[in-house]
Order: C-alpha cells, then sequence, then structure tokens
C-alpha cells in the first residue's frame, strides 16, 4: 500500500489526482493538498478582469468532487517540504507523509521583483481570480473617469498570451462602452518583438499580432524592462538588440495589467536538488526529480529553460496541452514505480493555445515547443473566440464530473484540425 499526494489543486492538480486514481491500485490513497479550496479556471480570468465573468462562472469547490471519487482532501497551503523525511509540513503544524508526492502548486507570482508591481502595488493582474476581481472593481471606475492604460509583461514573464488577450479584451470593451476614443493604449512586453511569446515566435505571430495591435490603435514597447511603479506612472527602460539601453520612459496611466514574473513557491524554494535557483521543480524526461526519485512535478512550477536568449529576460510558456501531457506521464510513471518498474513515458512537449481577443481571437500550435518544429503556424478569426468560449465550459465541466479524458485531444486538437501531434 503507498500513500500518493499531489500539492496543488489547479489545472495540473486536480486533472492528475483524478488520473492517478484511476491507475494506482485499490490499496493505494491518494491525498489532495491544496491552499485554494476552490478550482478555478484560470484561463478564464482575463475575462472576469473586466467583469464579463463571475467568480461562480470559473471556480468551484474541489473536495466534493475529490471525496466522491474516494481521494482525500486537506485545504492547507504547505509551509514546508522535507523531502529527506518524505513529509510535507503544513501551515496549521500538522505533518503529512507520503510514499510519492507529486508537485502541482503552479508558481508564486514575483510581483516584488519589480518596487509598486501588483495588486498591493499600482498595477492589477489576471494571474489569480482574486487578483481578477480586483481588476474588475478598478475597471469599473476607470470606465467612469478613462485615460491612459498600460498593459502587458514584465521581464522575466513566462506567459504572455493572457497580456495579448487582456489588452485586447479591454479594447473591445471600451469600444462597446463608446469611450475607446478616451484611452489611449500602450502594449509593454519584455518580448524582444511582438508576438515573440517566450516561444521564439510561432508562425506569423509578429506581423499578425503587430497588425492586430495596429487596427486597435495600440502602441507598443518590446524589450522592455520595468524599473519601478509609481503611483499613476511606470518607468520603463527599452533596450536594444545587443542589451544596452536605447530609451527612457515614464508612461502615465490611470489604469495598468502588468504580468509578473513567476518563481517556485516558498514551500519548496531553495531544497538543494529539488529547486532550481528561482524555485522551479527540476524533472527529468519522466517528470521525476533526479534527486528525489519518488517526487514528481507537472504544470507551470517546474523548470524549463528559455527558449533563446533574448536582451530582456523571457521564460518560456507552460501551456494547457503541454501540462495535460505531464499528468499523464506522470501518472503511468508512478504506477509503473509501484509495481517495481522503470519509468518509460514521456510528456509531449507541445505549444498549443487559444487566445481570446474579446471579439475574435488567435490559436498557435509549435510542435514541438522548441525550434525547428514540426507544425509552426498562428491564425487568426472570430472562430478562435467561440472556440475559447466554448473550451472554458467543456473543461470546466469535465473537471466537476471527474472524467479523464484526454481535454485537449478531445476538444482543442479536434477544433484546430490537427491529427498529428508528433
Amino acid at each position: 500500500m503507498a500513500h500518493i499526494v499531489i500539492l496543488g489543486a489547479g489545472i495540473g492538480g486536480l486533472p492528475m489526482a483524478y488520473e492517478m486514481k484511476e491507475l494506482a491500485r485499490k490499496e493505494d490513497t491518494i491525498t489532495v493538498i491544496s491552499d485554494n479550496p476552490y478550482f478555478q479556471f484560470t484561463p478564464s480570468n482575463p475575462w472576469a478582469g473586466v467583469n464579463w465573468r463571475k467568480r461562480a462562472d470559473i471556480t468551484f469547490p474541489v473536495a466534493p468532487r475529490l471525496e466522491r471519487k474516494g481521494i482525500r482532501f486537506i485545504a492547507q497551503a504547505a509551509r514546508r517540504l522535507h523531502p529527506q523525511q518524505n513529509s510535507i509540513e503544513l501551515q496549521n503544524g500538522e505533518h503529512v507523509g507520503y510514499d510519492y508526492l507529486v508537485i502541482a502548486t503552479g508558481p508564486k507570482l514575483a510581483f516584488d521583483d519589480v518596487p509598486g508591481l501588483g495588486p498591493d502595488g499600482y498595477t492589477h493582474s489576471v494571474c489569480h481570480i482574486d487578483h481578477a476581481e480586483q481588476s474588475a472593481g478598478a475597471w469599473q471606475s476607470f470606465c467612469n473617469e478613462p485615460g491612459p492604460i498600460v498593459v502587458g509583461a514584465v521581464q522575466g514573464a513566462s506567459c504572455y498570451g493572457p497580456a495579448y488577450e487582456y489588452a485586447m479584451i479591454m479594447d473591445t470593451d471600451l469600444r462597446r462602452r463608446k469611450i475607446r476614443d478616451r484611452v489611449p493604449m500602450t502594449f509593454v512586453t519584455a518580448e524582444p518583438y511582438v508576438g515573440h511569446l517566450g516561444l521564439g515566435g510561432v508562425g506569423d505571430s509578429r506581423g499578425m499580432l503587430e497588425s492586430i495591435l495596429r487596427d486597435r490603435h495600440i502602441k507598443w514597447i518590446c524589450n522592455a524592462k520595468v524599473t519601478k511603479v509609481e503611483a499613476g506612472k511606470m518607468f520603463v527602460s527599452e533596450l536594444d538588440e545587443g542589451g544596452n539601453l536605447k530609451k527612457e520612459h515614464e508612461l502615465p496611466f490611470h489604469y495598468a495589467m502588468m504580468l509578473p514574473a513567476f518563481k517556485g513557491v516558498d514551500a519548496v524554494y531553495g531544497i538543494e536538488g529539488l529547486s532550481n535557483p528561482r524555485g522551479f521543480i527540476l524533472v527529468d524526461p519522466y517528470q521525476r526529480n533526479p534527486t528525489f526519485r519518488n517526487i514528481y512535478s507537472v504544470g507551470v512550477c517546474i523548470a524549463i529553460p528559455p527558449v533563446e536568449a533574448t536582451p530582456v529576460p523571457t521564460g518560456a510558456p507552460k501551456t494547457g496541452y503541454m501540462i495535460e501531457s505531464m499528468v499523464t506521464a506522470a501518472a503511468h510513471n508512478i504506477r509503473q514505480a509501484l509495481e517495481g518498474r522503470e519509468p518509460t513515458e514521456k510528456a509531449t512537449w507541445n505549444a498549443i493555445c487559444l487566445a481570446d481577443f474579446g471579439d475574435t481571437g488567435a490559436a498557435f500550435v509549435a510542435l514541438p515547443q522548441i525550434p525547428p518544429r514540426n507544425t509552426n503556424w498562428f491564425r487568426e478569426g472570430r472562430w478562435v473566440h467561440l472556440a475559447k468560449v466554448g473550451f472554458e465550459k467543456y473543461f470546466i465541466r469535465k473537471m466537476k464530473s471527474g472524467n479523464t479524458e484526454p481535454v485537449y485531444e478531445k476538444f482543442v486538437l479536434k477544433t484546430l484540425g490537427i491529427t498529428k501531434l508528433k
């Protein structure tokens, strides 16, 4: 009999629990530990940031769903992982032992990397439903007294899609309110060019996204390092291709949303052999930590090197299809370990994304994520907007039901007309 613990109940953790339950032996027990008692569909947060979604639309309590499947749930934050003792110390002082551990915490949002950044500073965020709700409250006030907007992603960020989404969604909402003409918008990004996306570009993402920004009258600054944020003003150093200072900007704003860089959560930060200097979990091709071989990890919290060096640091994204693939590989490899066998399953690190732009959208496919690629395309159209709305409902429904069928293969790939992933 083995005790398998999953740390986290998000887009990686909850599917991991469902799939592990199906693959574990009857005598094995599974426990999920999470600081949030609810699941949140993070890709919908840009909609929530302008009141197009409410919390109840994109969250639900996880305990009833897990308990119905015979999975124990502990609604507590982890204070510290003790891998030498195979134990997790919780914030309430309790210790939970494990035979196998899957770390699926997602990231810690590194707002403190930039003075004045984040909900406790002067900018908003849509990385968490709590932050999106705060953004929504401020958005309504802003629309009553419109002015300049600054939106984008700071240095070290690794998830650029939501920044583009939120810029376009705000633009769409402002046009519907008939006040877009009163709102100058500037997109500020660490990317070396518009459409880099932390992937070195996908298809003609640069040309298409530049065209979309021009059509929507959104200016942009790339190779941007945000040095600090003050009330109503953002200070940005723009670098050239060689990493030298090109221009200093002081950008006024009445409303700002900047995605932060990510790092590992405090419970795993600084554990030698487990995490890298930013706290991301080190894994081998089988999602297993090379030092602590009974620890696996999936999702945004794993360490992936940047696709390429850029003048301002950028990270590589971990998109939904990639996370789904990690979950399946980890679950099968743990089952093999339970049987005394070596792991054989590897995740498919492909980048597939549906990005909503309010009244249209963009889809990109990078197979594999790191160039050179077998498939490399970027498409734009209203069909993507409709597809993401449908995918949101599909994914949430499947997470509520505990269905373990591959979500991306069943919906996104079918929508995009993709049959081959290798």
